[in-house]
């Protein structure tokens, strides 16, 4: 079968790759055209456009780059019209593929929606859209069910391929037989990690504050978690003189090894309670308290963390905005760094976490589902 896949940023890349290459298995006949990036190429897919080329991300951004948009949708209907595909996959990435979706849908493609947009946070109003241009949606968290059913909308549920993908890092980081330590002169020392986003502005807001603990912590090591499309001179004007080591292209093993860690929101929260780290969720942005308030009222979650989302309850502690200061990350490290009931509760609901996502063969199992469906249409 011909499957056109759209993905909008380097996550949906990976997932978008990993799929491909599980819907190879189970349909040797599979064809892939796409929007996305490298690794989706390396899955086999012919790369249309590179979503470097067409993310476009923040609200002034988007209005200043409209003819930009309109040009990436109208090149993406005309190909798609072209290929003629048997199935649209779209992943993530709202606002162009739902409009691309109710283009396709006019023309007879079957749409299929794999890793939902996350209307459970905001812009649910997004469900009419989804129900009248998506044949069938593919979810990866297990609250996603519940949600949608209560709106009268049937998804499926897998499982969350980022369980694969942690599995497969680690046994090459196994395969390897990399001592962390040894590999990045790191002494003897417990480890509290920082994973501090992968934006240059993420690290400039992030960064300082959590340098800021380092010196009440003389019997721990502080360890930055380098993100992969940055490089040691992006880190160095915003460390200064701070005593931190940064370890590139090993943050599960440097998880692994770590007493604790600071996290930014994101993939990377939910990452590092599936590694067993226990953690204190941190972010901030420009506009303070104000903007706190604002995405309180604004926002139809409680939490912003992944790990808190799916378990619909605080296992992480968020320090958000103005609380996210020296007082208070002591305040909630102190509570993880030593043995007792706040880190082992933390290290238990983290396994009810990890079951809640599935065994390992998640992308697979989407695929077998994905195809088992597409040969019932035909």
């Amino acid at each position: 079968m011909k499957y056109y896949i759209i993905a909008g940023e380097a996550s949906g890349d990976l997932h978008a790759s990993n799929l491909m290459k599980a819907l190879k298995e189970v349909d040797k006949d599979a064809e892939f055209r796409c929007y996305g990036g490298e690794k989706m190429e390396a899955a086999g897919g012919f790369l249309v456009k590179n979503y470097k080329e067409t993310a476009v991300m923040g609200f002034l951004t988007v209005l200043k780059n409209l003819d930009k948009i309109k040009a990436n949708m109208d090149y993406a209907k005309s190909d798609i019209k072209e290929w003629n595909p048997d199935v649209m996959i779209f992943v993530d990435y709202p606002g162009f593929n739902l409009r691309i979706a109710e283009y396709t849908h006019k023309i007879g493609i079957k749409n299929y929606y794999y890793i939902s947009p996350k209307i459970w946070a905001w812009k649910k109003w997004r469900i009419k859209a989804i129900r009248k241009y998506i044949d069938e949606m593919f979810c990866i968290f297990p609250f996603e069910v519940d949600f949608f059913k209560d709106l009268n909308y049937k998804v499926h549920y897998e499982g969350n391929p980022l369980v694969d993908e942690i599995s497969k890092k680690l046994e090459k980081e196994r395969i390897a037989n990399i001592d962390i330590r040894e590999a990045n002169n790191l002494d003897e020392r417990p480890i509290i990690s920082l994973l501090a986003g992968s934006r240059i502005q993420e690290l400039k807001t992030s960064i300082p504050e959590m340098l800021k603990v380092v010196d009440k912590y003389p019997d721990y090591q502080f360890v930055i978690a380098g993100a992969p499309s940055l490089t040691m001179e992006d880190y160095k004007p915003i460390i200064g003189d701070k005593n931190v080591k940064i370890v590139f292209d090993q943050t599960y093993g440097l998880l692994i090894n770590s007493r604790a860690a600071l996290v930014t929101s994101g993939t990377a929260t939910l990452e590092t309670a599936l590694l067993g780290t226990p953690q204190v969720v941190c972010y901030k942005t420009f506009g303070g308290a104000f903007i706190y308030h604002l995405m309180k009222a604004i926002l139809n979650i409680k939490f912003v963390s992944l790990v808190n989302i799916i378990m619909q309850k605080q296992v992480v502690v968020e320090l958000l905005q103005h609380h996210f200061c020296e007082r208070l990350i002591i305040k909630e490290l102190d509570k993880i760094l030593k043995d007792g009931e706040p880190r082992e509760k933390m290290l238990k609901d983290y396994k009810d976490l990890s079951n809640s996502l599935g065994e390992k063969g998640v992308s697979e199992r989407f695929a077998n589902r994905i195809y088992k469906l597409l040969k019932q249409d035909k």
